[in-house]
């Protein structure tokens, strides 16, 4: 939960809080992608990545249209884990697809079940929008 700044290392490495952390070593997945047309890196559990897999394999697409979603899911991800200073190594080539730069500053965010490497230029935009009057809360949430 929350959204919380941080420093990236030389060597693309970020410290990530032990809550946000996976148990037991296990390995994260890094994913490139785009949410309000600003480019992030997700992180999420080896779990979630087979929850995505399972729900377009049960999906009613069409066995080709499976292969694509599949096809895209995994070129744009990749598995990654925390060395032993507990910091996560975002490669060079991904971070630098989301805006992020070596010893510059990111934003993490957490989403539910998963959270977001932002760069910091990128993050006020996203909270710009994410707290607009624009967004339809028919739940009265916030």
């Amino acid at each position: 939960m929350g959204f919380v700044p941080y420093k990236v290392d030389p060597k693309y490495r970020i410290s990530i809080p032990p809550e946000w952390r996976p148990g037991c070593g296990k390995p994260l997945i890094l994913m490139f992608a785009r949410r309000h047309e600003l480019p992030v890196v997700k992180v999420f559990s080896e779990d979630l990545y087979k929850e995505k897999e399972a729900r377009v394999q049960n999906s009613d697409k069409t066995p080709k249209e499976k292969g694509r979603y599949l096809e895209r899911l995994a070129m744009l991800s990749r598995k990654a884990s925390f060395n032993e200073q507990s910091k996560l190594l975002i490669p060079k080539d991904l971070s630098e697809h989301a805006g992020i730069e070596a010893e510059g500053e990111v934003v993490l965010a957490g989403r539910s079940s998963y959270f977001e490497i932002w760069s910091r230029k990128h993050f006020p935009e996203v909270l710009r929008i994410e707290t607009s009057e624009e967004f339809d809360d028919d739940l009265d949430i916030f």
